[in-house]
């Protein structure tokens, strides 16, 4: 183990060198997104932070905001292969995972051969991925999480990196299927898009109906981002972080001692939120060009790391009372 260690440990002047490698990448990554995606700051930060940790995120707004366009930008300034899946109440999981079909060969010799579908991709956009049925939702729960899928008893591994950004309108709710917990509980965060600030959206009106768009530059290879995720790992976590992140996610939680949690609350997250939570305070620490996470990076990252990991109870919800308000309540308490 200690040889392990030895092999595996980077020196203070080593650690800096490669994070000031990075944050050159990531102001590259930033103005390459910049040109394209006007405003929504917090968006974009929140949405590199989790493909910075090497996860997955959930956009949810109303129709017009950017979704698709800003996955799009980011496939092709970070270099990835990128697919896209447009959900339907009638896609099927072989139209994500892709099939087995026969083949005759000249000798007449018949064999299958195993066709890979969509999600075969280093960044796959979900887009509407509400509208799809259970059952193909289910489709990439064994890919997000094991970041391989199994067709006809056979594994196949996923591109690496792998990365799912699915996109969701809070207003349609009819003909719409509500994602499942073990589903929601695969993103690393749920990244909520706004509408624009005004500046932002006089420049989005003179910008976007001329003759000319903006277009998108590559900056970044997807080996390179493995590397800034690899190192984003290697980032120390202060003890007094690590604290926080704990009593902020088991104060989340009924029946660990939180009175307003256990009069509120349903059913709170799990210890994947506390990953979740670290992981992001590193990569967000590096995309303000920090390199060990501090206790504000818990509060910023806070609601979207845990608000679709929980459930108001109906006295709550009939209250008026939303996820962000208990957030919001309990990240004052850290």
């Amino acid at each position: 183990m200690s040889v392990m260690i030895k092999e595996t440990a980077m020196s203070e002047s080593e650690m800096i060198a490669a994070a000031e490698r990075a944050l050159a990448d990531i102001a590259k990554i930033r103005a390459g997104v910049g040109r394209v995606i006007f405003g929504q700051e917090s968006v974009v930060e929140r949405t590199l932070v989790a493909l910075l940790a090497g996860g997955h995120a959930l956009l949810v707004g109303v129709p017009g905001l950017a979704k698709t366009k800003l996955v799009e930008t980011l496939g092709i300034v970070l270099g990835l292969d990128s697919r896209r899946i447009q959900f339907t109440p009638d896609l099927m999981p072989s139209d994500i995972l892709g099939s087995e079909v026969m083949e005759q060969d000249d000798q007449g010799k018949r064999s299958f051969r195993f066709i890979s579908g969509p999600i075969f991709a280093q960044l796959l956009m979900a887009d509407e991925i509400n509208r799809a049925s259970p059952r193909t939702q289910s489709a990439l729960l064994q890919a997000m999480q094991e970041y391989h899928v199994t067709v006809a008893g056979e594994r196949h591994d996923l591109p690496a990196p792998f990365h799912v950004l699915a996109t969701q309108n809070p207003l349609e709710q009819e003909g719409t299927y509500p994602l499942p917990e073990a589903q929601l509980d695969r993103f690393l965060m749920q990244v909520d898009i706004l509408y624009p600030e005004l500046e932002a959206e006089r420049r989005i009106l003179l910008e976007t109906t001329g003759i000319e768009d903006a277009k998108a530059q590559n900056v970044l290879d997807p080996q390179r981002l493995k590397d800034i995720q690899h190192l984003i790992r290697r980032m120390p976590v202060p003890e007094s972080v690590v604290e926080a992140i704990l009593k902020l996610v088991r104060s989340a939680r009924p029946g660990q001692g939180n009175a307003e949690t256990d009069k509120h609350v349903s059913w709170g997250p799990g210890p994947r939120a506390s990953q979740a939570l670290t992981l992001c305070a590193r990569a967000r620490a590096l995309y303000d060009g920090r390199l060990a996470p501090s206790i504000d990076d818990i509060r910023a990252l806070a609601e979207p790391v845990l608000q679709h990991r929980m459930a108001l109870t109906f006295a709550a919800r009939a209250e008026g009372m939303t996820v962000r308000d208990v957030v919001a309540r309990l990240v004052k308490d850290i």
